[in-house]
């Protein structure tokens, strides 16, 4: 089943189909993490806003109250201009990504509970770091907007059909999502990032100790840190000249942060494999590397 599932996201591209897919011609991913082995030894913020709101009688608040949202108006959303050619390629990123993290020796020698957390939690922001490397861009077109419930009721939709839009309908990703996407591309082209700073940069994804459940929390702190500190290091021996640059690749960082992995498996899956559960096939590809490896 799982092998079927793997095949799957590679399969079925006619000759010359990759080429409608944009790509700009960045290094490949693997060389550049491997060199990051962590062998060199070595919070984030949360306030509130207290308001004390004064007494308004009724009138007040009605006329003071802002104009309420209506439930019905769906959020614009789109899809793959090309589903079966982009979803592809990024299949392509994904499992090159895969073996590039099972490579690297101090993700290696985390328990299996730990790595399958670390992965479950990062792999969509790995996938797109690995987008942006390998220069994949893509194109979508908006889906078609839903019906308001008000609007079905008037042009007489059956009342059960009438509430049944409320649930997953309407295909497609909300354009927030990918807006959040395609600026961090964009982003990361602008910035010209190489290919030891991608590597560094996939660490800090990587080893996130703000996962529950982490066994090794403080040692895969102490990762993360080191992949900060090497990228730093980095920049201050090759591109000494750009001063801002690590706290710009820093704030590359928090906006990946956003990228939803609800959204890019929707995006750029569901098109290929269907409603498979994202988070189980990545375990079971981790997993059958492990068996290819230890076998």
């Amino acid at each position: 089943m799982m092998d079927g599932n793997i095949n799957r996201l590679l399969s079925g591209l006619p000759a010359g189909a990759g080429l409608a897919v944009s790509l700009r011609g960045a290094p490949d991913v693997s060389r550049g993490m491997a060199r990051f082995d962590g062998s060199e030894r070595h919070g984030s913020i949360l306030y509130g806003i207290l308001r004390n709101e004064p007494r308004r009688s009724p009138i007040a608040a009605v006329r003071l109250r802002p104009p309420a949202v209506c439930s019905c108006v769906s959020e614009a959303r789109a899809a793959l201009r090309c589903p079966q050619v982009t979803s592809t390629a990024a299949s392509a990123v994904l499992l090159k990504t895969l073996r590039f993290v099972k490579n690297v020796p101090c993700f290696r020698e985390l328990p299996p509970g730990d790595q399958l957390l670390l992965v479950r939690g990062g792999w969509a922001q790995l996938l797109v770091l690995g987008m942006a490397q390998d220069g994949l861009d893509f194109d979508t077109t908006e889906t078609p907007a839903e019906r308001s419930l008000l609007q079905r009721i008037l042009v007489g939709t059956p009342a059960g059909k009438a509430l049944g839009w409320r649930r997953g309908e309407r295909s497609g990703v909300p354009v927030t999502d990918i807006r959040a996407i395609k600026g961090f591309l964009s982003t990361c082209w602008g910035l010209d990032i190489s290919t030891k700073e991608y590597a560094y940069l996939k660490g800090a994804v990587l080893f996130n100790p703000d996962l529950e459940g982490l066994q090794y929390q403080r040692h895969i702190e102490g990762l993360q840190r080191e992949a900060h500190r090497a990228l730093a290091e980095h920049m201050r021996m090759v591109r000494r000249e750009e001063g801002a640059r690590f706290a710009k690749l820093l704030a590359a960082l928090c906006a990946l942060r956003s990228v939803s992995a609800s959204a890019v498996a929707e995006l750029f899956f569901r098109p290929v494999i269907g409603a498979v559960d994202m988070e189980q096939l990545l375990v079971q590809m981790l997993q059958h590397g492990k068996e290819k490896r230890d076998g």
